[in-house]
């Protein structure tokens, strides 16, 4: 059984329904699409969450599937910003208390916004990470739309 972090103890709190997924990790390979993989999930059901920051309204969390990536305009246009951009990987653990690879929207260190492409409505399940990697929760993307209160829109683009 894999340790609890803060984001498994936040959904068993709320009482949200999920399973943990534990997998690998290779230090050398922490994308999203190597994720899908090792869990069995196709890349448009396994959510990586970036860190951005707008000019306006300041940090933000980019919730996308592995298979994409950040459509920095459409995020700018969802947030209300004129200029977004991810932050640099130096500050993406002083913001969110999460390392590259373990970064979830659960249980880090500040409450920031919640952005998510809005093909996440049409998974039956969602795979994010637990906190940490290695593992893995999945829910539904119902329960983690509500949990996270994420806006939606078309942010993420195919690769």
């Amino acid at each position: 059984m894999p340790a609890k972090t803060n984001a498994i103890r936040l959904l068993e709190q709320g009482g949200i329904r999920f399973e943990l997924r534990e997998y690998e990790v290779d230090e050398s390979d922490l994308s999203a699409e190597s994720v899908a993989a090792k869990v069995g999930l196709p890349e448009e059901q396994v959510f990586k969450t970036l860190v951005a920051k707008g000019d306006r309204n300041g940090v933000c969390f980019a919730v996308i599937p592995a298979n994409c990536k950040l459509d920095l305009k459409a995020l700018a246009q969802l947030t209300g910003d004129r200029k977004i951009d991810t932050v640099p990987l130096k500050d993406v653990q002083p913001l969110t208390g999460y390392i590259r690879g373990g970064v979830t929207v659960f249980g880090a260190k500040k409450a920031f916004p919640v952005f998510a492409n809005e093909t996440i409505e049409i998974c039956d399940v969602i795979s994010v990470s637990a906190g940490q990697r290695g593992l893995q929760i999945l829910l539904s993307p119902q329960d983690y739309v509500a949990a996270t209160q994420a806006k939606l829109g078309p942010i993420g683009m195919t690769t």
